[in-house]
């Protein structure tokens, strides 16, 4: 697998021509479990020059809902594809799309609780993520937030009691996230495009994803122009698809760097344009 490209070496044009930015949250966003000022402050820079953004992240229903009225974003996807929620501001109305009805929805749920407790016993040290309560779809059992931190050979095993018991499992930087559907970050995103924006093989070529772990591989697979934030790059050993480039600066300060090379090539066409 050939390794990532540095961003600074991304064709400028292919850069000016993005218009929807698709983000992981833990540890592309964050850094040390904080979203910092300039992560922040990126969003609403690329929010203000017209771009989509779009968080894609494992963390719960409940934090969606909260990320999408709050933050400067377009929409949210959750629980790595299950659900999104996109506020429609004009209009003060929440929109929400779910991959899975209910009735499933709550025939799994004991299933999946099961096979996490079986996964913790399995890998002692680990535990129940602080934010379960706020999930729908999902079990994420933490092996490096507030639990451990484990090293990721311990993730697999826990990923390997989850898959062992027919759910899929995804490693991020910090949860083992599964569940019991046929859905991930790609997908969810895909549901996406079609309903708020265009379908997204139309405009791929103008999406661009960032990410830095394990469970974002779809969508570096799936997005031409993708990213990992510069913690990305332990992981590429074992991960399944590698992002195009990455970044110079880990977290929050990737995703940074990445919105100032995006809106510096936004103005260097613009200004090519009107001379």
């Amino acid at each position: 697998m050939p390794a990532p490209t540095p961003l600074s070496a991304a064709p400028p044009d292919r850069l000016a021509a993005l218009r929807y930015v698709l983000t992981d949250i833990d540890d592309t966003l964050t850094e040390e479990g904080r979203l910092p000022a300039l992560a922040y402050s990126a969003m609403e820079a690329l929010s203000a020059a017209g771009l989509a953004v779009v968080p894609v992240t494992g963390r719960p229903a409940g934090w969606c809902d909260a990320i999408a009225r709050q933050w400067p974003v377009a929409a949210v996807v959750g629980e790595n594809g299950a659900l999104w929620y996109a506020e429609d501001r004009g209009a003060r109305r929440m929109i929400r799309w779910q991959a899975q009805d209910e009735a499933a929805r709550r025939a799994n749920r004991g299933r999946l609780m099961d096979l996490a407790r079986e996964a913790m016993v399995a890998v002692p040290g680990s535990a129940l993520s602080a934010d379960q309560p706020f999930r729908l779809f999902d079990a994420a059992v933490d092996f490096a937030e507030d639990a451990g931190p484990l090293p990721l050979a311990e993730a697999a095993r826990i990923a390997a009691v989850f898959e062992a018991g027919g759910a899929r499992a995804k490693v991020s930087s910090i949860h083992v996230n599964a569940w019991f559907g046929d859905w991930d970050k790609r997908t969810g995103i895909e549901s996406l495009f079609a309903a708020r924006f265009a379908p997204l093989a139309s405009v791929i070529g103008r999406v661009a994803f960032l990410g830095d772990s394990p469970n974002d591989a779809p969508l570096f697979a799936a997005v031409p122009f993708s990213v990992g934030v510069a913690n990305v790059v332990p992981h590429l050993e074992g991960i399944a698809a590698a992002p195009a480039y990455v970044t110079r600066a880990p977290g929050g300060r990737g995703f940074a760097e990445f919105a100032e090379a995006l809106l510096a090539a936004r103005n260097e066409h613009r200004e090519e344009n009107a001379a």
